[in-house]
């Protein structure tokens, strides 16, 4: 007879082992105002391991200048990697491994290129970039896809020497390499377009660069949308084929998310995005953006646990390797039925960044439910000069925002 997986139980991921089975989600901190870590983001992290995750992921580390979203967001060089290794120790003397998202931007990014316009699949007009003054963006070339490849492999070794256990490469949520697996983006007619097998080409590409770079030493996981929720965008089907590419090449682990940043964002969190504090942020022609969300938005919107469950059912049955499902996990029942469908692990945010002590309290039994109330509001931490927070609990300590990582 079968023995029941527990979520607290360890798990082998590559060539790491998990002290359980929860992961805290890359989820944007805010907490690099000038490119550079700061002891807001090194707090942030540890006291979510202190909380009992098996591992915390830091958010949004672009592979190069150009791939950043936000001038606030830092960059893998040599400038962050002593601040980056306070960081993972901070993480390790606390028990839990530590990942880096790394991603690179595409067109979707607020900051305009030296020469030119931003990359991207195919070009055309940015809707993105238009409410921040950039018009158009440029179809990658041949030359360029290889040049972002080999950034992703640098940035992974980088990773490696700043002491994080594993990488995961952001394919998802309407980024570089969604723009490429997405029909809502790539309409190349070359051999990384057309079929859901050549849209998967370039992502394949950078997933292998980074396996080899780093040579078996770090966990290799990918984040990839299992459907952009938006009408001639990817599906659960071509998902699936993607996801049996990856595991093909390597992958250590995937991360089923969904929604796209332009198309679809309360797809992520499967409850109303906070149009009126996106709002009052938003400046010029960006005040459109909001605006437009707002009469976008689903009006029956309504949260519910495991929301992605349903898709990634679909996906479970393609392959065979670790999955981690994203979804609204806010409960002890929810996280028993992830790892009872035959996910290995239960990848979660809004309720660590109300609670970063929550899988602890579900260990004790002190908690079975989070307080997390799906407001939504902490993703306005994004421009938040204190960083990401509930807004339930106390404010950010701001000097912990401003003081960099000393070295």
């Amino acid at each position: 007879m079968a023995v029941a997986i527990s979520p607290f139980s360890p798990l082998k991921l590559g060539p790491i082992t998990l002290r359980n089975r929860f992961i805290k989600a890359g989820a944007n901190e805010g907490m690099t105002p000038d490119g550079i870590p700061t002891q807001a983001l090194v707090k942030h992290h540890r006291d979510i391991a202190a909380g009992g995750v098996g591992m915390t992921t830091v958010a949004y580390g672009a592979v190069s200048p150009e791939g950043r979203t936000f001038l606030h967001q830092f960059h893998l060089s040599r400038d962050v990697v002593r601040p980056l290794r306070v960081l993972t120790d901070a993480v390790h003397a606390e028990g839990a491994a530590a990942c880096l998202q790394i991603t690179h931007g595409g067109s979707f990014t607020m900051l305009r290129p030296e020469h030119s316009y931003p990359r991207s699949a195919s070009s055309g007009f940015n809707a993105f970039g238009f409410l921040h003054g950039i018009l158009f963006q440029k179809a990658m070339t041949e030359a360029e896809i290889q040049r972002v490849a080999d950034d992703f492999a640098r940035a992974a070794v980088l990773a490696r020497e700043a002491g994080f256990d594993a990488v995961e490469i952001h394919m998802g949520h309407g980024y570089l390499l969604n723009q490429f697996l997405s029909p809502l983006s790539n309409r190349r007619r070359d051999q990384y377009g057309g079929s859901t097998e050549g849209r998967s080409r370039f992502p394949a590409m950078v997933l292998r660069r980074v396996k080899d770079a780093v040579g078996g030493r770090l966990a290799v996981g990918c984040k990839l949308n299992q459907t952009d929720a938006a009408r001639g965008g990817i599906d659960t089907k071509q998902a699936s084929v993607t996801a049996r590419i990856l595991e093909r090449d390597g992958a250590d682990i995937l991360t089923l998310s969904g929604g796209h940043n332009l198309y679809s964002p309360w797809a992520l969190f499967a409850s109303p995005m906070p149009i009126a504090d996106m709002q009052a942020h938003a400046r010029g022609l960006a005040r459109i953006g909001p605006l437009a969300l707002g009469l976008q938005q689903p009006r029956d919107l309504a949260f519910r646990e495991l929301y992605f469950l349903e898709s990634a059912r679909k996906i479970r049955r393609e392959v065979s390797m670790p999955l981690a499902l994203v979804g609204g996990v806010k409960s002890l029942a929810a996280a028993r039925q992830v790892i009872d469908e035959g996910f290995e692990l239960i990848a979660l945010a809004r309720a660590l960044i109300h609670d970063p002590a929550f899988v602890n309290k579900l260990a004790s039994g002190e908690l079975t439910q989070s307080g997390c109330t799906s407001c939504n509001r902490c993703v306005m931490g994004i421009y938040d000069p204190n960083g990401v927070r509930c807004v339930l609990n106390a404010p950010n300590d701001p000097t912990l925002a401003r003081r960099p990582v000393a070295d």
